[in-house]
């Protein structure tokens, strides 16, 4: 479930969601938040995402953190240009 609050990830861990996406969090707020989700349900993935880059990636990471989406792997890759002929 996307969340972009402690409430909405709260909720929707409690709900019994699997994974818990925290998206658009500065990095401060996203490892409270997380920890918070870990605290009261242990067995959630909680997963980071929402402006996330290779330059920024380290402050997204920690303990409570399972799983970094970084949607610039594949909206910022390099079009190519081919033709196949048959």
């Amino acid at each position: 479930v996307e969340c972009s609050s402690a409430d909405e990830a709260l909720a929707a861990a409690g709900a019994g969601s699997d994974i818990v996406l925290l998206d658009n969090l500065a990095p401060q707020e996203l490892h409270a938040v997380a920890a918070q989700v870990k605290a009261a349900h242990p067995g959630v993935t909680v997963e980071a995402s929402g402006g996330i880059v290779l330059e920024t990636l380290p402050q997204f990471l920690g303990p409570h953190i399972d799983v970094v989406s970084m949607g610039c792997l594949t909206h910022s890759a390099p079009a190519l240009d081919f033709a196949l002929r048959v």
